[in-house]
């Protein structure tokens, strides 16, 4: 029976321990042993958030609490920048106009991380913005933008901070409050090794008083509810019973790693594969690379579906393909949650045996090498 390891950059692989808490009996949401949970999961998002803001929990996918956040925190009369450089910021984009919320775009080339200087720009040519929406890891095209640089920006300008932290919290350093961001979203199913679900957003202060301060024109994402049950740790909807256990379990985990650790931990994952694409001959997409994920352009020659399929049907990997105007053209492999580095060099071999057997010229074995050095680097 063949092993199946995920490499997607969400869903990622879930320990044994997080799988076995979701097998146990239901128990019901209105009662002590929820609020006393709940309770404890809203200070260690905290401490995953790096944050004493207010740690909501909704029943949903990232995008959930991504939109609340938006649609939170720009009412009538404000305006909002969303810096576009891959296909999750084009979503907040559609968010925006969804709601009819007053927005501009700002493109940035595909591969690149969100510049401050082009952001003063913006925000230069229009004063009526006082929101600025940018991902800190774009999971499609791989990139990284400094979120920390951005932050100084938009505290200097009065402005509020929406990040998408995706994949970004959990995996990369994020701290919140000494950055001065105003809401940081993510997700379960990518660094916090959860399945999908569960969407998180931390949301400070400032945020609070515009959000206050206008009408929500939405009922199940509408944070002001999730707030309000938060004076009791309860819910404002039926929650996923199931999967606040398991993030229980899966944040106490993290807490008891450290995140120095993992953030650690992450970068070595992702060092050790560069080093690997490099030596194989190959080119790594991203001009700012993220840690969380890294992205392959496939060589001339591979056929990138053949090659997707041949390392899921016959070495147990599943990876990912593009998106947009990036699919067939790259493949992603994940750093995030349950996977290490002997998991890593697995997956580095495989795509190796991979694209040997697709035509292209490979020493076998070479990838492999120049990952384990980074890794023997790392561990001494």
């Amino acid at each position: 029976m063949q092993k199946l390891r995920l490499f997607t950059p969400g869903p990622t692989m879930v320990p044994e321990n997080v799988l076995l808490e979701m097998a146990r009996p239901m128990e019901h949401h209105r009662t002590a042993w929820y609020r006393d949970l709940h309770k404890e999961l809203c200070e260690l998002l905290r401490y995953v958030f790096q944050t004493q803001a207010t740690c909501l929990t909704f029943t949903g996918s990232g995008t959930s609490a991504m939109e609340a956040a938006i649609v939170g925190c720009c009412p009538q009369g404000h305006k909002s920048l969303v810096v576009v450089n891959g296909k999750f910021a084009e979503r907040w984009v559609q968010v925006c106009a969804a709601f009819a919320i007053d927005h501009t775009s700002l493109d940035v080339e595909w591969g690149h991380g969100a510049g401050v200087a082009d952001i003063s720009k913006a925000m230069d040519a229009d004063p009526k913005i006082d929101t600025v929406v940018v991902v800190h890891s774009e999971t499609s095209t791989t990139a990284l933008t400094d979120v920390e640089a951005i932050a100084r920006l938009t505290r200097e300008r009065g402005a509020l901070l929406i990040v998408d932290g995706i994949t970004a919290v959990g995996a990369l350093p994020v701290r919140m409050d000494d950055w001065g961001v105003d809401v940081y979203v993510t997700g379960s199913q990518k660094a916090l090794m959860l399945p999908p679900g569960l969407g998180f957003a931390a949301v400070n202060d400032r945020a609070w008083e515009r959000i206050d301060s206008g009408r929500t024109p939405t009922l199940y994402n509408d944070l002001k509810a999730y707030r309000k049950s938060l004076e009791t740790f309860d819910a404002p909807y039926t929650p996923a019973v199931s999967l606040m256990r398991a993030a229980l379990c899966a944040l106490r985990s993290i807490k008891d790693r450290t995140l120095e650790s993992i953030w650690q931990e992450t970068t070595m994952l992702a060092r050790a594969t560069r080093a690997a694409v490099v030596a194989m001959g190959l080119k790594v997409y991203a001009a700012d690379p993220v840690d969380s994920v890294t992205a392959i352009m496939v060589p001339s020659g591979v056929d990138e579906a053949a090659l997707r399929k041949t390392m899921r049907s016959r070495h147990g990997f599943q990876i990912a393909g593009g998106q947009g105007k990036l699919k067939g053209n790259i493949i992603r492999f994940s750093h995030m949650g349950y996977v290490d580095a002997f998991d890593t060099l697995g997956a580095i071999a495989a795509l190796e045996i991979t694209l040997k057997g697709l035509g292209f010229d490979i020493e076998i074995g070479i990838g492999v090498t120049a990952a384990q050095r980074v890794f023997a680097e790392a561990m001494e």
